[in-house]
């Protein structure tokens, strides 16, 4: 996708969800549809840095995204909120569980799990399922 195409599809999707469309959401959500997994906001304000954001525009901007629906937020259990872009073509918008390794903290998603019809069966005699964290020890650590 060319950059004008990609701007103009970033800015639309703000307009449909009722934002406007500034510099700083538009950074935001480049930097996390380059992104392979889920960041923090430390990690995105470093990365934006660059480009004169600050860490309380970009933890606003996080938020606003959030709220509008276009951003998932996770806690993987190290009181840390990542953040990633919700894919609008997938149910629930595309949640999916993570991989967290417990030795060196990395976080991988895990886009391909299907949970088996038994489980699903299960889950749904409890309530609704958010989220599926899986903790190991990744292949660098292994």
């Amino acid at each position: 996708m060319s950059k004008v195409n990609e701007l103009t599809e970033i800015q639309t999707t703000l307009r449909k969800s009722g934002l406007r469309s500034t510099s700083a959401r538009i950074a935001v959500i480049q930097r996390l549809r380059r992104a392979s997994r889920p960041l923090s906001h430390a990690e995105v304000a470093t990365d934006l840095a660059a480009i004169g954001l600050d860490k309380a525009t970009v933890f606003r901007n996080l938020n606003d995204l959030t709220d509008a629906g276009l951003l998932s937020r996770s806690e993987l259990g190290d009181h840390v909120w990542r953040f990633e872009l919700r894919d609008p073509k997938h149910e629930h918008g595309g949640s999916h569980p993570h991989f967290v390794c417990v030795d060196c903290g990395s976080v991988s998603c895990i886009t391909e799990a299907v949970l088996p019809g038994k489980l699903k069966t299960k889950a749904g005699e409890f309530g609704e399922i958010t989220e599926i964290l899986v903790r190991g020890h990744c292949k660098n650590c292994v």
